[in-house]
């Protein structure tokens, strides 16, 4: 038995989405209680930190209908089902940048919101980048701008609260850290 598990006694399916299921799981508590369990499924995403020939970190500013306004963040999106994230990664660069590059670098991975979603995000870095003439269009219903900032212009940016999402807050940090080693 794993520690503190929770039984799964019955599930409810309640949404099948593009992007998420949602899902009400009633379940068996450690202690023979019962509870209900809110859950959000996800196939996973990908981030990726792409840096320019001038050590320039490339960004995407886009809206954010959750939080009615404009983050600025690091290349991502959804993993396809069954698709490699590095694969996930280089096809992100391109379709909201126009950048490609060779083989992109593994950092690690997290769960973005383990409390009540399994969504995984896989961070990836790359430093050979390349214009691309005839970029691939991004999704239909994305409005995105390319920003490129130093690493101290982007810690300037997470002090103004423009950048504000964890995976790249997640990567300005990785990127200090290797600059003070």
């Amino acid at each position: 038995m794993k520690k503190f598990e929770e039984k799964t006694i019955h599930t409810e399916n309640i949404y099948n989405g593009n992007v998420v299921k949602l899902q009400v799981d009633d379940v068996s508590l450690p202690d023979g209680k019962t509870s209900k369990r809110e859950l959000i499924k996800h196939t996973g995403a990908v981030g990726i930190i792409p840096i320019t020939n001038d050590n320039k970190i490339v960004f995407v500013e886009q809206y954010r209908k959750p939080l009615e306004k404009s983050l600025v963040e690091i290349p991502a999106g959804k993993l396809e089902e069954g698709e490699d994230p590095s694969v996930t990664a280089l096809r992100e660069l391109e379709e909201e940048t126009g950048y490609t590059a060779g083989t992109p670098r593994f950092i690690t991975s997290f769960y973005t919101s383990p409390g009540f979603a399994d969504e995984i995000m896989y961070l990836y870095i790359a430093d050979d980048l390349e214009t691309v003439e005839n970029a691939a269009a991004g999704d239909d219903d994305e409005f995105i701008e390319r920003i490129e900032l130093t690493l101290d212009e982007a810690k300037q940016y997470v002090a103004d609260k423009q950048i504000h999402d964890a995976k790249t807050n997640y990567a300005i940090l990785y990127l200090d850290t290797l600059e003070r080693m």
